[in-house]
Parts: C-alpha cells; structure tokens; sequence
C-alpha cells in the first residue's frame, strides 16, 4: 500500500531528521506490521477498518508513536553509539523508531509481556536491525541482574506510571553520569514536584523538563541524571514501587 509521507517527511525536518529510502522502507514495514498485529493483540490504540488502515490511521500513528519516539533528539545527542534500555517497550515506543533513525544506537527492549516481544523480534528480522535486543521480564527483576544493573547511558520509558514509579523501575538501570528520561503529557510539573524526593533517595536529580508539541498534542521529557549509585535495595519487590511509591 502507497502513503503520503510528505507530513512525516516534514515533521522529521523540524527536528533536523532527514531518512534514507532504506529508513522510510522501514518505517513502512514496522507501520504495516503493528496494524496487522493489531487486530489479534492489542499492542497500541490505532483506528482500524475491515478493508485496513486509513490514511487518517496512518499520520495518527506517525505523530503519537514514530515522531513522539525519535522527538527524544530535541533533549540528547543519539548520533554516537549510547547504549539505550527502553523500560515497558510495549509496541516498540521509543526503542525502535530510535534505533531506525539513529543506528549507531545499542538499544534493549525491555518488556514483562512476552508475546509482545515475539512480535518485537519478528519487526527486527523484518527491519534487519542489529545491535538491538529484547528482554523478557519485570523491571524489578531485571535491575537486580549484574548485566543490566547500572549498565546503561540511557534508559527511556513511555510507560503510563507516576515519576516516582518510574523513577523506581528505571534509574537502577543507569549508570553514574548516565540520564532517565520520561515521556510525559505536557503538564507535568506537580508529577516533578511530588517525586523529587523519591528520585534523590534513587540516586537521581531532575536535570530538565522539555515541553514541546507533536500537531495538537502537549509533550513533555523529564530528565533526570544519575549522580549517585542506587540502593541496592531498591528497587523493592514486584509491584510494590506501582502501589506504594517512594
């Protein structure tokens, strides 16, 4: 099927993205893949009709998944080989769009539901993606682990939790200097304000909140940066950062 991709196109230019053939090839594939997942298992909100998506379908994807994604060039510098844990990946947002966009990325995809993950690794076979992995388990499990323990330059999180949720999950995964960045809706400030403490007791500072706009909708990048090693404590049993935050 032909797309429009000119608003795509013209959305990337704000930011200074321009893509390869290849690159737009594998935006295509990766959209084509998830509406056709999408009607078996729910891995994000996309319109459908029975005859397949609509143009409609199509740009509401680009803005809220691919160009959301890879807005994260607006707050860090993704043109050098970072190595990037992408926490609760769900449908691939931000991990894979990132890794499309910016190659020399080292990219994990981290998610709790494994399905999601078979689906995840046939979109790197289709894409030939290298240097980008996925992984089965809970944050709380897997920050405990030595390999993933303060391993990385970058974790990001799209997940739908409260900072200090986040914070939990995802600051035990960065390194010292290393920076956590949150996508969030644009009025975040009370969120920033409640989990200040949570985040220092993490071993983390608030850096930056970006705001910005992708069409109509309000974003906003919360970043924080490791300046002290994380508790080994922390984070606490599964489920516990979710229904009691710091």
């Amino acid at each position: 099927m032909e797309y429009n991709t000119d608003h795509f196109l013209s959305m990337l230019a704000k930011m200074n993205i321009s893509l390869s053939d290849k690159q737009l090839q594998q935006f295509m594939t990766y959209y084509e893949m998830l509406i056709e997942k999408n009607k078996v298992m729910n891995l994000t909100a996309i319109t459908e009709e029975s005859q397949g998506a609509t143009i409609t379908d199509f740009d509401e994807v680009v803005e809220k998944h691919f160009v959301d994604s890879v807005s994260l060039i607006q707050v860090v510098d993704l043109h050098h080989p970072l190595k990037v844990i992408d926490l609760g990946t769900g449908a691939g947002f931000p991990g894979i769009p990132l890794k499309i966009v910016f190659p020399e990325l080292n990219v994990v995809l981290a998610d709790s539901l494994n399905k999601r993950l078979v689906f995840l690794n046939e979109v790197i076979d289709a894409l030939g993606l290298t240097e980008i992995y996925t992984v089965h388990g809970r944050a709380e499990d897997l920050a405990r682990m030595p390999e993933y323990r303060e391993q990385f330059d970058l974790c990001v999180s799209r997940a739908v939790a409260n900072l200090s949720t986040l914070a939990e999950y995802c600051l035990p995964f960065v390194r010292l200097g290393g920076k956590f960045i949150s996508y969030k809706s644009g009025e975040c400030e009370n969120e920033v304000a409640a989990a200040k403490s949570a985040i220092f007791l993490l071993g983390g500072k608030v850096e930056d909140v970006y705001k910005f706009s992708i069409g109509e909708a309000q974003r906003a990048f919360i970043s924080l940066t490791k300046a002290n090693g994380t508790s080994k404590k922390y984070p606490r049993k599964a489920g516990m950062p979710s229904k009691n935050p710091l």
